[in-house]
């Protein structure tokens, strides 16, 4: 992979932030054809799928703040001199070829792409046909943007492939692919391992769980998980599952409480064969394979728990490893909560929305990995490069 001095990058995409900000209304009458086109059945796709002023605002947003970032290409991590007088430096390198596979966001194939390249990758964009529209006219600017600046449009490129097609990508790509994301939910994420040949990272399944304890503030715990909820019901940290102590004080009124909270906002309620007895006009969840749902839409499982145990075992049991809250005054109990739960961000009295690039102060994302390698969370500029040893010797020989 040839590397790009810091400074082209950077030239790049101030050139992409001017491009975006002079074609945004052709950028805009392009979404609004996928949308047009598009079912409002799934709202939280729909969602996902409007591009208007405010996202191409936060379009630019994103390119400028990758841009301000340090490269995270040749950046040492170690280095040590032998007693043989071999001198060895560990440092950051690109992974070489990407490729993400997405549905319904445009604004990923601008996240997607600026990270990939500011770390010297390129990247292969395999978005939904949901918003095909859209990413055309991104990719427009960004091979705009590289040519401006003396660079060839291999970098950053979309693919217009369908599910035949992109299954004959992954098994034989036109060349080595080094990683790669499926954006998406289960049967994505299935299809990618099955057919790819590169290593896969796996992304974008939420089903977030959050356990009022005993020892919990309930107005904290009533607030925290209702902004989980309802923020934003399309985002993969949104929460599906609440798990309330039984050994709380007032259990049932407290129920009947969270009750009243959802119906008034209009999410709709399934409830466990224990809180039945209390909420016994909701719905029951209706089979095991509920708990390991995500929803991404306005409805919520609100269960009951016998203790801290028995909900950290209930959410590593079923939680899609991305996100879990507690809602306690103890804090011992939360730091017990938050070593054991297994999941790429664990909380203390705090929302499951703020597992984002953005909030937790990484910045761009390209994906939430649910992943143990090579990294959980987001997936920002410096995880997007992997690392290389530089030997330096006087004719050294092993013997």
């Amino acid at each position: 992979m040839k590397l790009i001095k810091s400074e082209t990058k950077n030239n790049v995409l101030k050139s992409m932030m001017n491009i975006l900000d002079r074609r945004r209304k052709e950028i805009i009458e392009a979404n609004k054809k996928d949308l047009e086109a598009f079912s409002k059945d799934d709202q939280a796709m729909y969602d996902r799928l409007i591009v208007d002023e405010k996202k191409v605002d936060g379009m630019i947003q994103s390119v400028k703040e990758v841009m301000e970032q340090d490269d995270p290409v040749g950046q040492v991590i170690e280095h040590r001199k032998l007693d043989t007088g071999l001198d060895i430096t560990n440092k950051t390198a690109p992974f070489g070829n990407i490729m993400i596979i997405y549905e319904s966001r445009p604004d990923v194939t601008i996240e997607a792409a600026v990270l990939a390249f500011k770390a010297n990758n390129k990247i292969y964009l395999k978005g939904g046909k949901e918003a095909i529209n859209s990413n055309k006219i991104l990719e427009e600017c960004w091979h705009e943007a590289l040519e401006e600046n003396g660079l060839g449009k291999e970098w950053i490129k979309l693919l217009h492939l369908n599910r035949t097609e992109t299954q004959d990508f992954l098994k034989n790509p036109p060349e080595q692919l080094d990683l790669i994301v499926p954006r998406g939910g289960e049967r994505l994420i299935a299809f990618v391992k099955e057919h790819s040949t590169g290593a896969v990272l796996v992304s974008g399944r939420g089903n977030n769980f959050l356990y009022v304890s005993k020892n919990a503030d309930f107005e904290v715990a009533k607030k925290v998980m209702l902004n989980a909820k309802i923020d934003k019901i399309s985002g993969c940290n949104a929460l599906d599952k609440v798990l309330v102590d039984k050994n709380i004080e007032g259990y049932e009124s407290k129920l009947k409480e969270l009750e009243e909270l959802f119906r008034d906002n209009k999410v709709n309620i399934l409830v466990d064969e224990e809180v039945s007895k209390v909420l016994s006009d909701q719905e029951k969840v209706p089979s095991e394979d509920t708990w390991y749902e995500e929803f991404l839409a306005m409805k919520i499982v609100i269960g009951a728990i016998d203790g801290l145990d028995a909900a950290i075992e209930k959410i590593n049991q079923y939680s899609g490893g991305h996100s879990a809250s507690i809602i306690t005054k103890d804090k011992e109990e939360a730091v017990t909560f938050m070593e054991q739960v297994d999941s790429a961000a664990v909380y203390h009295n705090a929302s499951t929305r703020f597992t984002d690039g953005g909030q937790m102060g990484v910045g761009a994302e390209l994906a939430i990995s649910t992943d143990k390698l090579h990294h959980r969370g987001p997936l920002g500029l410096k995880q997007l490069v992997t690392n290389k040893y530089y030997v330096l010797g006087e004719g050294h020989v092993r013997v």
